[in-house]
């Protein structure tokens, strides 16, 4: 799916319409202190000969929720939006 690189766009700050930059939301790394420690747990619940263990992995979305950060060419202020639903398809930035 190709977005373009400036769309118009509302800001809630300016609380008008603006030319927004559009930016790929990435994920950084998840390596929080409570999220380690649940991976850590459950590891170890896994671990070694055992039946079924309650909080098993669940199975992984094939498609995912394609999010950007659109940036207020005015203000400088950013908000997520979703292009689409779901989808198998990457986001691409048409230039």
């Amino acid at each position: 799916m190709k977005v373009p690189k400036e769309i118009n766009a509302y800001c809630p700050k300016c609380n008008k319409h603006t030319p927004h930059t559009i930016k790929l939301y990435s994920k950084g790394p998840g390596f929080g202190i409570g999220q380690n420690l649940g991976n850590r747990r459950r590891l170890r619940k896994l671990k070694g000969y055992h039946g079924k263990v309650k909080g098993q992995a669940t199975k992984k979305k094939i498609s995912t929720k394609q999010k950007t950060l659109l940036k207020c060419k005015q203000c400088g202020y950013m908000v997520e939006r979703v292009f689409g639903t779901r989808t198998k398809k990457k986001l691409e930035i048409a230039s």
